[in-house]
């Protein structure tokens, strides 16, 4: 990406968020951190903006974990930007799919900068994506995490994949596992986040996702590619090849961008209109919808599993851990986070 069009694009970002509401700002790739001094001068274009306010805009870059240093560190850390890495779990899983261009493997390199980012970000979180032939591993990545010490864990399928039904048929019994290790880590006094499970006690406690929660694509969310072209989720940026997906280019302006037909707010059949989970489900994810059916509005057979798992594995964590006194109070304040920070020190940090 040219200075000009990254130029361009904060432009956009600040005239484009509606007064308060808070401008969440990610570095994706590729690989960002092949670009560290592009994010410098973005982030000083950002910082030096007459419409930046610090306590408004929040910062974040995902790395695959092949690059880090005390210098990106310091300089992360400076700005307040949110480090994530990606990581699929032990050597055989990561390097399933994640290798160098000469095809060997990247699990030993991430891994060692996985332990050295945890020493300046004690609540790093780390994201693995799993695929049909990874997926009944996932309990062992849950495992691998946890041992080096990653306490914020992240679960996410690979949108694009082939799922089958008999992929979809596994979900209760791994995530029910996962859902027994989340119990025994509460139980030993060392919490672990896990994405696939807090995010459903907090929805479930809350009654439901709020508007703001759910996918804004097009409307309040829009990725950027290099060449200034314009899509409503990151996921959907692809090769960039001005297809279906594209709103337009950032030299056009808001004004003249291609509306996203994505509604978030209104479910697209019948079957998801009338199920009891509805309220408490992701149903509206629309670059998930897209690859699984084609459409955005439309969901398809895993997602359905998937959400399904996840609840009723939510469920049972809150009737078995409210039994032993867990009060939840933090999810149930929106912040199942907080009592996990506070836990391993990052609260009092300076």
């Amino acid at each position: 990406m040219s200075p000009e069009t990254a130029g361009l694009i904060v432009d956009f970002i600040f005239q484009s968020t509606p007064p308060g509401e808070k401008i969440d700002i990610g570095f994706f790739g590729g690989e960002p951190l092949l670009e560290v001094e592009l994010i410098k001068t973005i982030v000083e274009m950002i910082t030096g903006h007459r419409l930046y306010e610090s306590q408004r805009v929040l910062f974040s870059v995902i790395t695959n974990g092949t690059l880090f240093s005390d210098e990106i560190a310091a300089f992360l850390k400076q700005h307040n930007i949110t480090l994530g890495i990606s990581c699929d779990g032990p050597q055989r899983i990561q390097d399933f799919s994640r290798v160098f261009a000469d095809g060997s493997g990247s699990s030993g390199i991430v891994e060692a900068n996985i332990r050295k980012a945890l020493h300046f970000f004690p609540f790093m979180p780390v994201n693995a994506v799993y695929r049909p032939k990874t997926l009944s591993f996932l309990p062992e990545v849950i495992d691998y995490f946890a041992g080096l010490g990653v306490r914020n864990i992240y679960l996410n399928p690979d949108i694009s994949a082939r799922w089958t039904k008999e992929d979809v048929a596994m979900l209760p019994e791994l995530y029910g596992s996962i859902g027994r290790k989340y119990i025994e880590f509460y139980r030993a006094g060392v919490p672990c986040h896990i994405s696939l499970i807090d995010s459903k006690i907090v929805v479930i406690l809350r009654g439901g996702y709020q508007p703001m929660e759910k996918c804004r694509m097009g409307k309040g969310e829009f990725a950027f590619a290099p060449s200034g072209n314009i899509y409503p989720c990151e996921r959907l940026i692809g090769s960039d090849d001005d297809g279906e997906h594209c709103l337009g280019t950032i030299t056009q302006g808001a004004s003249m961008l291609r509306s996203c037909c994505h509604d978030a707010e209104h479910a697209a059949n019948e079957v998801c209109c009338s199920c009891g989970l509805h309220d408490y489900c992701m149903h509206w994810c629309g670059c998930t919808n897209f690859f699984s059916t084609g459409d955005y509005n439309t969901p398809g057979p895993f997602l359905c599993g998937s959400e399904k798992a996840a609840i009723k594995t939510a469920y049972n964590i809150i009737e078995q851990l409210g039994r032993e006194g867990f009060t939840f109070s933090d999810h149930l304040a929106g912040t199942p986070l907080m009592s996990i920070l506070g836990e391993i020190g990052v609260l009092s940090a300076p």
